[in-house]
């Protein structure tokens, strides 16, 4: 299971010690920092500086293979991409980290898989829906599906039902502006939706 990735869009620098610190408290092992934040490889830095080892962080938004190369020397460990471009999947998986392509069609789905992708990033979740996903599943091989985009709490144990490996969550978890006390509430709630709904999927499968 891939479970929750933080969308930390907007973050700074200045704040992404103590952000990652709560999620990570919180329960979230996963941090994405998009490229279009300020200054966001600097924030990718300190999130992998100062949170423990079992937490991965990377970048969102990854559209070329120069920044591939520039998330790597930030210490970045995950690539993430709002499209299915073969060349940044490529220079990902080369670069020694995961790739997470963000795919809208069966087609695209497969072009990520054949290209070494090690998750499928369902963008947007909505557009796909539940019964796509489930239609998907049927013909792909295994591999893990993360639904992101208008994916929340209450939605979470259907989307596990229907096959969905982790989720990525962004505005509804951080946004610029949030407090901190705000964001722990936002974000223990998730995660306890997500053991939620793991522990149901889990009884249901072998009950």
């Amino acid at each position: 299971m891939t479970g929750l990735i933080a969308i930390l869009r907007g973050l700074e620098p200045t704040n992404a010690a103590e952000v990652g610190s709560v999620l990570y408290e919180s329960g979230f092992r996963t941090l994405e920092v998009p490229l279009n934040s300020p200054e966001p490889l600097r924030s990718i830095e300190i999130l992998r500086e100062s949170l423990p080892q079992d937490a991965r962080v990377g970048a969102g938004t990854v559209l070329t293979t120069a920044q591939v190369t520039s998330v790597k020397e930030a210490g970045g460990q995950l690539v993430v991409s709002p499209n299915t471009n073969p060349e940044v999947i490529a220079a990902t998986v080369a670069a020694g980290l995961a790739s997470y392509p963000g795919v809208a069609t069966v087609s695209e789905a497969f072009t990520a898989i054949d290209t070494g992708a090690g998750a499928l990033k369902l963008f947007p979740a909505q557009q796909v829906g539940l019964a796509g996903m489930r239609a998907w599943l049927a013909v792909l091989p295994a591999v893990e599906l993360i639904p992101v985009g208008g994916v929340g709490a209450e939605q979470m144990a259907e989307w596990v039902g229907a096959g969905a490996t982790g989720f990525g969550i962004g505005s509804s978890l951080f946004a610029p502006g949030v407090g901190l006390n705000e964001l722990r509430t936002r974000a223990r709630e998730l995660t306890q939706a997500w053991d939620a709904a793991i522990t149901g999927h889990e009884r249901s499968s072998t009950g």
